[in-house]
C-alpha cells in the first residue's frame, strides 16, 4: 500500500510540476477576463509611477504597450509591481501571465522563456555629475571608480564585461543609484538612453558622460513569456507590437511618457 500511495504521490508531484512549467495559454486569459503582467515602477519613461490627479498612477510606454495587448485580447491588463530582478521569476512561476518591464533577449534568458518580436531598441549610456565630465572621459578612466547599475539588468552585465576595471554595485532602484550618484556614493551609472535623459532633464547637476559603450546584440526590449506559452498568445502581442511600431504609436507613448518625468523624479526622491 505504501509503494502504490508513494506511485500515485510521485504521479502527482510530477503532474504539478509540469502543469507550472508550462507557458501560458490565451484562451485561459480570455476565460479569467484579465492578463497579469510583471512590471517594476523605477524605469521611466517606459514604466514608473507618477501623480496623476492626486493619484499614485503607474505610467509609461510598457504600460500602454499592456494595455493595447489587454484590449487586443479583449480583457482587462492587471499589473503586477515588483523589483526587476523578480519580473522575469514571476512568469515561470505563473504569478504572472507575461512580463513587460525593459526586458532585453539574451541568449541565456532565451533558454528559460519565451519571447515576442522586439518593441524598441535601446542604447546604453554613462550618467555622470557634470563637475565630473572631464575627469571621467575614457571608460578607463572609471577604473577604480564605483559605477551603478540596476541589479538583474542588462546594464549590469555592460558594466561587468565593459568596465572590468571599476568597482560594480548594483542597486534595486534606479532612483537610489541616482541619490547615491548625486551624494557621490557613486562616481557612474549606467543606464538606458531614454531612462537617462529622463533624470538628467530634473536634475541640473548630472550629465551623460561622453563615452562609447560597445551595442551588443541584447540591446532590445521585448515581452517575456514562461517557456512553452501559447503561440497563439505570443502571436497576439506581436500583432500589438508591429502595429505600435509601424504607426509611430510606441514612439508616441515614449514622448507622451515624458511629459509626467516631474512627478516621477519628485516621488522617487
Amino acid at each position: 500500500m505504501k509503494k502504490i500511495l508513494g506511485a500515485l504521490f510521485l504521479l502527482v508531484t510530477l503532474g504539478t510540476m509540469t502543469a507550472c512549467s508550462s507557458g501560458t495559454n490565451q484562451k485561459s486569459i480570455q476565460d479569467k477576463g484579465k492578463i497579469v503582467i510583471a512590471t517594476e515602477s523605477e524605469f521611466a519613461p517606459f514604466e514608473f509611477k507618477t501623480l496623476i490627479n492626486g493619484k499614485d498612477t503607474l505610467v509609461g510606454a510598457d504600460i500602454e504597450l499592456g494595455k493595447a495587448i489587454a484590449k487586443e485580447l479583449g480583457v482587462k491588463a492587471d499589473f503586477s509591481v515588483m523589483s526587476f530582478n523578480n519580473v522575469l521569476a514571476s512568469v515561470t512561476s505563473g504569478k504572472a501571465d507575461i512580463a513587460i518591464a525593459g526586458i532585453s533577449v539574451t541568449d541565456e534568458r532565451k533558454k528559460a522563456y519565451d519571447f515576442s518580436k522586439s518593441y524598441y531598441e535601446a542604447e546604453n549610456v554613462v550618467i555622470v555629475k557634470k563637475t565630473d565630465l572631464v575627469a571621467y572621459s575614457t571608460l578607463d578612466s572609471l577604473s577604480g571608480k564605483s559605477v551603478g547599475a540596476q541589479k538583474g539588468s542588462i546594464q549590469e552585465n555592460i558594466a561587468k564585461d565593459q568596465l572590468p576595471d571599476s568597482s560594480l554595485v548594483s542597486l534595486t532602484s534606479n532612483g537610489e543609484m541616482i541619490n547615491e550618484l548625486k551624494n557621490n556614493q557613486l562616481q557612474a551609472v549606467v543606464l538606458e538612453k531614454a531612462i537617462a535623459e529622463g533624470y538628467i532633464s530634473q536634475n541640473d547637476d548630472l550629465t551623460i558622460a561622453d563615452l562609447n559603450l560597445k551595442s551588443t546584440a541584447t540591446d532590445a526590449y521585448a515581452v517575456a513569456f514562461a517557456k512553452g506559452t501559447d503561440k497563439k498568445l505570443i502571436a497576439s502581442v506581436n500583432k500589438v507590437i508591429k502595429n505600435a511600431k509601424k504607426t509611430g504609436q510606441f514612439d508616441a507613448w515614449i514622448e507622451k511618457a515624458s511629459t509626467y518625468t516631474q512627478n516621477k523624479v519628485s516621488s522617487e526622491e
